[in-house]
Formats: structure tokens, sequence, C-alpha cells
């Protein structure tokens, strides 16, 4: 079992400047502010070993736009 307060996002735009990003609350959706938009990753029941640790696996799974 993990504590992790990070977690490791799988892909999305491959220029992302983090791969590993704190989430808050831990189990639900990221949306990861990007050029103009939001990135959306939803948790999977995947862990991968990093640099940090052991951390759950965040898949992207799309896009929205931000109105201007």
């Amino acid at each position: 079992m993990s504590n992790a307060v990070k977690a490791v996002l799988e892909g999305g735009p491959e220029d992302l400047p983090e791969r590993i990003v704190p989430i808050t609350p831990p189990g639900v959706e990221l949306k990861i502010q990007f050029k103009g938009g939001y990135e959306h990753f939803k948790v999977t029941p995947r862990h991968e070993d990093t640099s940090e640790g052991r951390l759950p696996v965040y898949e992207w799974f799309e896009r929205t736009e931000v109105a201007e």
C-alpha cells in the first residue's frame, strides 16, 4: 500500500513539462493546465518505480480548451 502524494503521468502531450506531479486528493482525476487548456488524467491500478519511489500511474484521457 502506498501513501503517495505524487503520481506519474502517462500519455498526453509529449512536451508536458513534468511527468511526476503532486496529487490532491489521491485517486481523483487530475486536471493539468497546459497551453491554453487542460490535460485530464485518470488513475489506473498500475504503479511505477521512479526516483521518488513507487508512484501510482495516471493515464491521459482528454483535453479541454479554456474559453477566452
